[in-house]
């Protein structure tokens, strides 16, 4: 008669092939691209069958998800760092250094960057409250110097002018990367962010 695994050693194997699964992923979309991260080829590496990433993720897109809640955390990391010891600039010249840390980030980490917005997000209710999460304290980062300038603002207007600045941020780091191709040096998109910012700051 074969020996049934423990409930807890099964879920121990699954967590542990789920964190192989998503290293794997997050190594070929830095190498190739999200375009490049194809279920056979990760069974491959990880030594399981197709079907098994299928136990621990529902499908692809949930799979590429964990790979980019990486990526956010991140990025909060870097942009949260961006800031200490600086705490006493004027709170402009901090969400120009918060703005700089994503620009950098982004540069530096382009296809894992890039994934985070080219994925296809599944409907609310299906995103991880992880996911969320990582995005709130993002803009929590951004929050802090914006209730500082606009004082008048309440909580949620705080919270929508930082999702309003973070929106014109991406914009110009998206633009500005795509133009670096062709030989737009990183000093010119930081000082376009600069500019936007300190402009914001004036009115």
């Amino acid at each position: 008669m074969s020996k049934v695994e423990a409930p807890s050693k099964v879920e121990g194997r699954r967590a542990e092939l789920r964190e192989t699964l998503v290293a794997l992923a997050e190594a070929q979309i830095v190498q190739g691209g999200m375009s490049s991260v194809k279920a056979r080829d990760l069974a491959g590496k990880a030594g399981c069958a197709v079907g098994a990433i299928y136990n621990v993720f529902p499908d692809m897109t949930a799979l590429i998800m964990a790979v980019n809640l990486r990526t956010f955390l991140r990025i909060g990391v870097e942009v949260a760092g961006a800031v200490v010891g600086h705490e006493a600039l004027a709170p402009e010249r901090r969400l120009v250094l918060l703005a700089r840390a994503y620009l950098r980030f982004a540069d530096q980490n382009h296809h894992l960057w890039k994934a985070l917005f080219d994925l296809e997000m599944p409907r609310d209710s299906d995103v991880p409250p992880a996911y969320n999460q990582a995005l709130e304290e993002l803009f929590d980062h951004i929050a802090r110097p914006v209730s500082e300038l606009f004082q008048e603002l309440d909580p949620d207007g705080v919270q929508l002018m930082a999702r309003t600045l973070f929106s014109s941020v991406h914009g110009i780091v998206s633009l500005g990367l795509q133009n670096r191709l062709s030989g737009v040096p990183l000093e010119r998109v930081e000082a376009m962010i600069e500019a936007l910012l300190l402009r914001v700051a004036k009115t």
